[in-house]
């Protein structure tokens, strides 16, 4: 059964480890081509871990969490939405400079309404959200599917979270100026 915790060294706990392995280093490497010195990384506890105990930290919850499917579902759907984020935009990131980015995306905030922003941010996280809670619903207690759904849930979660944490942020410094 899906919902028990798998055997380490059974072929289902290899199976978990290699998809969470492959979609947190998909993540890992989005970033890295985005914002190799993590300027740019919205999440404020992998820029704290930094790469050199970013990668052995999760690592470890990698080989944890193989041991069960629905966290290890929704983890992997949440990196490979993240890693698409990242990689829709890496790019530009790579190409302008971190820092240069950083400082076109302010000048773009600055020129436009918090209202609209918030409204942008808010519309596309919750018809994100409204896919995966679907995929919930429709799910009927199947642990694939449900899984997925919470996945996509989460992500639009840490997208609202975390681009709240950077406009707060980017606002502060402009009070301070």
């Amino acid at each position: 059964m899906m919902e028990e915790p798998v055997l380490f060294g059974s072929r289902d706990y290899f199976i978990l480890l290699v998809l969470l392995l492959s979609s947190r280093g998909s993540d890992f490497l989005s970033t890295w081509i985005a914002t190799p010195n993590l300027v740019l990384e919205a999440n404020p506890l992998a820029k704290k871990l930094g790469w050199k105990w970013g990668i052995p930290v999760n690592l470890v919850l990698c080989v944890g969490f193989a041991f069960w499917p629905l966290p290890a579902i929704i983890i992997c759907t949440t990196s490979v939405l993240v890693a698409a984020r990242n990689f829709q935009v890496a790019w530009l990131m790579h190409t302008a400079g971190e820092e240069n980015y950083r400082a076109w995306i302010v000048e773009r905030m600055q020129e436009t309404t918090p209202g609209l922003f918030i409204f942008c941010l808010l519309a596309q996280t919750v018809l994100t959200a409204g896919v995966g809670l679907l995929l919930m619903y429709f799910s009927h207690g199947q642990l694939e599917p449900l899984g997925i759904g919470m996945g996509i849930v989460a992500y639009a979660a840490a997208v609202t979270v975390f681009t709240f944490i950077a406009l707060w942020k980017n606002r502060r410094a402009e009070r301070q100026e």
